[in-house]
């Protein structure tokens, strides 16, 4: 199907058939079938996450923003290092499972190195500590990315850096947006970082539920560790 023709049902047909990919396995592959035609295709959900969590970050980062060593979690195709190139942004580590996406993400020509991990089942194939700036955008929902793996993304972090995060707030996610904002307070209780703000997000994204129309919302969270 050519980009010219396809609609908002088709993506939304193609999203849905996501949902029935229960193992990993699954997943990747539904990932790496879905790569060429992700761009195209979130561009038609009007898919904003990339640019919100890219503002976020943006407007609190104080340091040196093109030597800032930024490690992009189940990056994709590469959207959100894009958006945080626009705010000057240059050194990116990108993380992904599907092999499909991390190859479209590599001619980007945005990065400096990429991983393949499968979030989750295995630990992020990084130097703790090592990283200015860590972002996953919309790899934290229902079905994907456990929320356990935001511990991970604390301890990549370098002292006093930054981790910025994203999940959707539809009502298929609300339990796991629950446990997913108890473990950041957990986390900020322990003394592992602090909240710099969370941003709640009326239309994050077209809905492509059976049961709603119109757009769904989501949340940014912003967080930053604490130094030694």
């Amino acid at each position: 199907m050519s980009a010219v023709t396809k609609t908002f049902e088709d993506v939304k047909n193609v999203i849905l058939s996501a949902h029935k990919n229960s193992t990993a396995g699954d997943k990747t592959g539904f990932y790496n079938t879905w790569a060429e035609n992700y761009d195209q295709d979130v561009a038609i959900l009007d898919y904003r996450a990339p640019s919100l969590a890219a503002n976020s970050l943006s407007s609190h980062f104080s340091g040196e923003r093109e030597a800032a060593v930024v490690l992009d979690v189940a990056c994709g195709t590469g959207l959100v290092a894009k958006q945080m190139k626009s705010h000057g942004f240059g050194h990116f580590v990108g993380i992904d499972g599907s092999e499909g996406m991390l190859e479209l993400a590599k001619k980007t020509g945005l990065y400096q190195d990429f991983r393949q991990c499968m979030l989750g089942e295995e630990p992020l194939p990084v130097q703790w500590g090592s990283f200015d700036a860590v972002v996953i955008v919309g790899a934290l929902s229902v079905g994907q990315v456990p929320v356990a793996v935001v511990r991970q993304l604390c301890k990549a972090a370098k002292p006093g850096g930054y981790v910025c995060m994203t999940t959707r707030s539809n009502h298929d996610n609300l339990e796991y947006k629950a446990a997913l904002e108890c473990e950041l307070k957990r986390m900020e209780e322990e003394g592992l970082w602090g909240r710099v703000e969370v941003t709640e997000v009326e239309e994050w994204e077209r809905a492509v539920s059976e049961q709603k129309e119109g757009y769904i919302p989501g949340s940014v969270y912003l967080y930053k560790t604490l130094p030694l």
